[in-house]
């Protein structure tokens, strides 16, 4: 049986207590750490960017999975790189050269993915997507963690989950807002590879088992 991966945001630790919480997300059975960078220009909101990044990495002993919330991303490959991210994913909304960007990101030795908003279809990625290791679905609108899944979300997994595996490809899919115990079942159901949780996980009474739990979904 097919085990879900999760990924906890640390978009949502306690930055007051941030080696506390990357040690957390090490004894637990996540899979990989999410890092949300934002720019106050492609989303409504600033986050954080490389030295909390290299603060993060320092302590990781899990992969580092940066989603670039941010306008010219492709300017930033290389610092991205020199943090420690494994996996870089970019916005098909925020590049208009897309395939040159996931180039960049393989050239530096990184995995590409990339991510799209509610909105936008998965028919956007149809001919770049064999380029790809990872499609990460949005379940809200970027910029702010905490929110309310979109249902349509769960459309989009199940076609890019056909696409997928009509193609015979390796690319996993991840999705990412609103995940909990009931959304991410749907989730996984849906084909769903990886799930993004940020609040649900650092605001449980528990996040390691709340981790362990998502993971049987």
């Amino acid at each position: 049986m097919k085990m879900i991966e999760i990924a906890p945001s640390m978009l949502s630790a306690d930055f007051g207590n941030l080696d506390r919480d990357v040690e957390m997300v090490n004894r637990s059975e996540a899979s990989w750490m999410h890092l949300d960078v934002m720019d106050g220009v492609f989303v409504p909101n600033i986050s954080y960017g490389f030295p909390v990044i290299k603060a993060i990495g320092r302590n990781a002993r899990k992969p580092l999975d940066a989603h670039l919330m941010i306008v010219n991303p492709q300017n930033y490959v290389n610092q991205v790189r020199d943090c420690g991210v494994d996996l870089m994913t970019v916005h098909q909304e925020a590049c208009p050269h897309l395939h040159r960007v996931v180039q960049q990101i393989k050239d530096a030795g990184m995995k590409a993915g990339v991510a799209l908003n509610p909105a936008t279809p998965t028919m956007m990625l149809d001919d770049i997507l064999p380029e790809l290791d990872l499609v990460l679905i949005m379940s809200v609108n970027p910029g702010f963690g905490g929110q309310k899944f979109i249902d349509l979300a769960l459309p989009k997994v199940r076609r890019m989950r056909g696409l997928i595996d009509s193609l015979e490809l390796a690319t996993r899919i991840e999705v990412d807002g609103g995940v909990n115990m009931q959304t991410g079942k749907l989730l996984a159901d849906a084909g769903a590879d990886i799930l993004v949780a940020g609040s649900f996980v650092f605001g449980a009474d528990d996040p390691e088992a709340t981790i362990a739990s998502l993971r049987q979904l």
